[in-house]
C-alpha cells in the first residue's frame, strides 16, 4: 500500500478513536457558572491528555493493521473486490 493510502488509514482511525474517548474522563460539575456557557460543558475538558492517549492507541493499532496488511493476513484490495 502506498504511503498516502497508509496516512489516510492512520488519520481515519485516529478520528474514530479521538471521538470514542472524548467523552471518558469528564466532570461535568461546574464550580464557577458563566453567564452564556453551555451549563453542561466541562469546566477542563483535559484536551492535551485525550490528544496524547488517542495518538498512542491510534498508533498500536495501525502498527498492528500494518503487520496484518504486510503479512497479508489483511488484505484490504481482496475485500473491495
Amino acid at each position: 500500500m502506498s504511503i498516502t493510502g497508509l496516512a489516510i488509514i492512520y488519520i481515519i482511525l485516529w478520528w474514530i478513536i479521538f471521538f470514542a474517548i472524548l467523552p471518558i474522563d469528564v466532570d461535568r460539575k461546574k464550580v464557577e457558572k458563566i453567564e452564556g456557557e453551555d451549563p453542561g460543558s466541562p469546566e477542563n475538558p483535559k484536551m492535551l491528555k485525550k490528544f496524547i492517549y488517542c495518538t498512542g492507541i491510534t498508533t498500536i493499532l495501525f502498527y498492528i493493521i500494518y503487520l496484518l496488511m504486510k503479512f497479508e493476513y489483511l488484505n484490504l484490495r481482496n475485500i473491495i473486490e
